[in-house]
């Protein structure tokens, strides 16, 4: 084989394993939801269904209320952990026959960390079970928020009034927070009533999060 031979071949063995590499990762996508891998702003799911989340939630229904995730930051090594984090549900704020709340999250360690996108969220009843479908989210464009130890994050949560829209009810125990790229939850207590959970009008909707506590 001559020399220009083996350059030829190496050329196109190199241009193969660069192919191979892009694949998995998207080469670039500006779709968010469709080629971010299952823990964007959230978890990985187990594909056998058999697992629990902390406070008996099962994992798979908390993971797919997640998926598909959001991109993650550029900021990714400093990211905020579950274990860093305590989670509260605000006030209330309708409009509009609209029930809007804000999902915060504050930062309960000694060092400053970042959030980046959707938290993972699923209403669920006291054994559980999730209620209602996965919430979507919005087409609103993420940013990177930092907290410095004891500073908030918000993301909304909204739904049409199940009193308004007809939509089928039901009353949670508890709202399920996953933290963004984190696989461990929160749990909320939940003390705001009904939720709609089936008909046309019970999809929940998310927005990302932004400084501060929404109120």
């Amino acid at each position: 084989m001559t020399i220009r031979s083996l350059g030829v071949r190496r050329a196109a063995l190199l241009a193969s394993s660069a192919a191979m590499v892009c694949l998995p990762a998207g080469c670039g996508s500006g779709d968010d939801t469709a080629n971010a891998p299952r823990t964007e702003s959230g978890t990985t799911s187990p594909s056998d269904g058999t697992s629990s989340a902390p406070g008996g939630v099962p994992t798979d229904a908390v993971s797919n209320s997640l998926t598909p995730s959001a991109p993650q930051s550029p900021a990714g090594g400093t990211r905020c952990h579950t274990s860093e984090l305590s989670a509260s549900v605000g006030r209330n704020n309708p409009g509009a026959g609209q029930e809007n709340f804000p999902v915060v999250l504050t930062n309960e360690s000694s060092r400053t960390c970042t959030l980046y996108g959707y938290p993972g969220t699923a209403f669920v009843d006291a054994s559980g079970k999730q209620l209602g479908p996965d919430p979507k989210r919005s087409s609103a464009e993420p940013e990177t928020v930092k907290l410095a130890p004891g500073q908030s994050a918000w993301a909304g949560l909204s739904f049409a009034n199940p009193e308004v829209s007809g939509a089928g009810t039901a009353t949670p125990a508890a709202l399920v927070v996953t933290p963004p790229d984190e696989e461990d939850p929160l749990k909320v207590a939940w003390k705001s009533g009904e939720v709609p959970v089936s008909g046309n009008e019970s999809s929940v909707r998310l927005i990302p999060f932004s400084p501060g506590t929404g109120a």
